[in-house]
């Protein structure tokens, strides 16, 4: 290796995972307890010979020990601890590497507890407004955190990928025969009526509902205009409630959501994963990725599945021992709310607040639909990543539906650039000045960006009245 690997985190994970002490452990891979207490401690890195050991007495994919250097986590609590209206200590990245490595379950209180600070004092500044404009109040505010932000966190930290689904998808998908099938459409009707005796009917109309499951008359309505690959989807969720149900709760109940709003949400983000699943079998899938290079107009013509599906499925590609390349996937709305974001790689998305007008998912929208842009940007880390984006609108049915249009981000670190399509013609060897891009303004160290919104949030603004730039302030350190 070319530098020293500590991951006493990922070690003592394993450990767990095969329910094994300390001492039985070492046992098992020829060492001595005090030697396997300084890994886990990271007193001492993981050598190569430990690797090698570790990969052929238990099976473990050794890239996990690469991938799991927890540097998210660690970029998380940067930015939690960048929030100073909530203490005033000065915290070191080094302190922060510490604390995850050495004190995981910490980690995570911590995170869970700022996550209700924050929820708890951005309902209590929305309450104050709604009082302010003689609005109503929608009773007493719970410290408590956002549904949608614990199952987020759930994916984000699970790499975006359910083994237990994810094989259970495929081996279903081979059954079926949707790789060989016409139209998986008419193969997954056909197969739902001799499995389960399921109709499936479509209606003209559009009421609201987009598929129906009437178990007692054994129906699926399904409405007809939506596009194919959409129908697919639907009946794919469908299909995970009869066949994977007892999984799904499965994987909830390991979850341990603290609200039932969190397990129901989780819960319909885990049929979701099983329809992509189905429709984009995980070999097959990342085989067709690879020899097309990641094309994903390509991708989605020849597998009969929408952009946002090839883009989320390519996230997902994490599979021990068969990884696809590690990507970020996110989709944005027009006022820019994320409305969905996973990550296998180390770039950052803000948990907290907007994201860098300089990444080029911003741009999306400005441009035609379907049409794929590339940026070569640089985190304030050093990383460089290949961003790609692009905007889809959604179907409407009929002229009174506003359109509902996204942009979509995927990408991943530069050193798998040739890998992808999308770098052709961007001469990535040869471009020096990367676009510096951030988490967000909140946090964001480059305080020269003439794009800023706002100062970060450990600086106080400056302002010189004697003269200006574009950005009207200088920033100097809190404290």
């Amino acid at each position: 290796m070319s530098k020293k690997l500590y991951s006493g985190h990922t070690v003592r994970q394993i450990r767990s995972d095969f329910g094994l002490s300390q001492v039985d452990f070492a046992k098992k891979l020829g060492l001595s307890t005090a030697y396997i207490n300084q890994i886990e401690n990271n007193n001492r890195p993981v050598t190569a010979s430990v690797l090698l050991t570790i990969n052929r007495i238990f099976g473990v994919d050794l890239s996990a020990f690469e991938k799991n250097d927890l540097d998210r986590v660690t970029q998380d609590l940067q930015e939690i601890f960048a929030d100073t209206q909530f203490h005033n200590a000065s915290i070191t990245r080094q302190e922060l590497n510490e604390l995850v490595t050495r004190a995981p379950g910490i980690t995570q209180a911590i995170m869970d507890l700022y996550g209700s600070l924050r929820s708890f004092h951005d309902r209590e500044a929305n309450e104050d407004e709604l009082a302010h404009m003689n609005g109503p109040q929608d009773g007493t505010p719970s410290l408590k955190k956002s549904a949608y932000d614990e199952v987020r966190d759930y994916f984000h930290y699970m790499d975006n990928y359910v083994d237990t689904l994810d094989r259970a998808a495929e081996k279903l998908a081979l059954e079926i025969g949707l790789e060989t099938a016409g139209t998986k459409f008419d193969s997954l009707v056909t197969w739902l009526a001799e499995k389960f005796n399921i109709e499936v009917e479509q209606f003209p109309d559009y009421t609201g509902t987009l598929i129906r499951h009437d178990e007692y008359t054994r129906k699926i309505s399904i409405y007809r205009a939506s596009p194919q690959s959409t129908k697919n989807f639907l009946l794919g969720s469908v299909i995970a409630e009869l066949c994977v149900r007892d999984l799904i709760l499965e994987e909830v109940k390991r979850a341990r959501f603290k609200t039932k709003s969190a397990e129901g949400i989780a819960r319909l983000a885990l049929r979701n994963y099983f329809a992509g699943a189905l429709l984009l079998p995980y070999d097959a899938f990342l085989k067709a990725a690879t020899m097309h290079r990641h094309d994903i107009q390509l991708l989605s013509n020849r597998m009969d599945a929408s952009a946002e599906t090839i883009c989320h499925r390519l996230s997902t590609l994490q599979r021990p021992g068969a990884n696809g390349l590690p990507f970020y996937f996110v989709k944005i709305d027009r006022a820019g709310n994320v409305v969905k974001r996973h990550s296998a790689t180390r770039f950052q998305f803000a948990r907290f607040g907007g994201s860098c007008p300089r990444w080029n998912v911003h741009q999306a929208f400005e441009q035609n639909s379907n049409k794929f842009t590339a940026q070569v940007a640089q985190m304030p880390d050093g990383v460089q990543y290949l961003c790609i984006a692009t905007s889809v609108s959604k179907h409407q049915p009929d002229y009174s539906t506003g359109e509902r249009r996204y942009a979509l981000g995927f990408g991943c670190e530069i050193k798998y650039a040739d890998a992808i399509v999308y770098a052709d013609g961007l001469a990535v060897d040869e471009i020096s000045a990367p676009e510096p891009i951030g988490v967000n303004c909140r946090i964001c160290p480059r305080d020269n960006c003439d794009q800023r919104a706002f100062p970060a949030i450990d600086k106080d603004p400056f302002i010189d009245p004697g003269q200006r730039g574009i950005v009207p302030y200088r920033v100097t350190s809190n404290g």
